[in-house]
């Protein structure tokens, strides 16, 4: 596979190449109750059951111990799950993700990321998410970010946002790019989930180190163009391992005869989403404040009436 090594079986149920250097656990990650202890375990067996095959390049890039900050692109809700997995095979290392604050504030999920030690981002506070990762990177451990934000809709690399390079610039650790591929098929914006046991294969490649210094949009585009050629050597070796796949698949960009949108129309998608958002949330807010208006008007009332009963007495 991928045309220069041999790959074997790892952790179970991924695959890697048979000379990945074997290490040690981590000291600490390794013995996490929780995140090891139990998600990591629970995820594999969702992902046994669903018959997710995973199949791992690069991860010797990923440092057995120390900081690093994974640059991730993101075609799916599973990449959370993907994007941890070559930590993995470096002696049970953790990802702590940098995820929207939202999810944090939930009463199931929130505990459980508060104990993963994830990074909760504030969109309206957003040095305080960067000064957390850092934090985090300088302590020694893996730091997970999603360049792009938010889903892309084209399966193709959106516009960076700058959080990633700033955060590895600061901390003084490597910046890592890190591609997924097949994430989309399972579950994704848009398209019924596949959930059930798909046998749906996931490819993941780590690419060396990329320099996070200088002027910050000069990095932004090395990043972007290391992540860029990572895309399209794993897009070929996943064809040629598993294809080729018919014309007009929703999973595949539209540059390569599938069915997804453009960057144009995915971006124009985008933004119609996000101003229906806002003004469900206009309209939430305005609701609320109504609800809160008729409250106060009825206590108001319920005042003046009682005050009218008294001086009648």
């Amino acid at each position: 596979m991928a045309g220069e090594h041999k790959f074997g079986k790892r952790a179970g149920m991924i695959y890697a190449p048979v000379d990945l250097p074997k290490v040690p656990d981590h000291p600490t990650e390794a013995k996490e109750p929780v995140y090891n202890g139990v998600i990591i375990r629970m995820v594999k067996a969702i992902l046994r059951a669903q018959g997710v095959r995973i199949t791992v390049f690069g991860a010797e890039n990923i440092p057995a111990a120390g900081g690093a900050l994974l640059a991730v692109n993101h075609t799916g809700y599973y990449d959370f799950i993907f994007g941890g997995i070559p930590a993995h095979l470096r002696g049970r290392r953790l990802v702590r993700f940098m995820a929207k604050k939202e999810i944090f504030d939930t009463p199931v999920a929130g505990p459980l990321m508060r104990a993963m030690k994830h990074v909760s981002v504030d969109r309206s506070s957003g040095a305080s998410s960067l000064d957390e990762a850092v934090a985090h990177l300088r302590s020694g451990q893996l730091v997970g970010i999603f360049p792009e934000a938010t889903i892309s809709r084209s399966f193709e690399l959106k516009d960076f946002k700058n959080g990633a390079v700033r955060i590895a610039a600061e901390a003084g650790t490597p910046l890592l790019p890190v591609v997924i591929w097949g994430s989309q098929r399972l579950w994704t914006k848009d398209h019924p989930k596949r959930l059930g046991r798909t046998n749906t294969p996931v490819f993941i490649r780590v690419g060396e180190p990329v320099d996070p210094g200088g002027d910050t949009d000069e990095a932004i585009e090395r990043l972007k163009d290391a992540m860029q050629i990572l895309l399209e050597r794993v897009r070929d070796d996943y064809n040629r391992a598993y294809g080729p796949f018919p014309a007009g698949e929703f999973w595949i960009p539209a540059a390569a005869g599938g069915a997804a949108p453009t960057l144009d129309d995915a971006a124009e998608i985008d933004r119609a989403a996000r101003a229906a958002r806002a003004e469900k949330k206009e309209k939430k807010a305005a609701a609320k404040l109504d609800k809160r208006a008729d409250a106060a008007l009825g206590n108001a009332r319920t005042f003046i009436d009682s005050m009218k009963e008294k001086f009648r007495r």
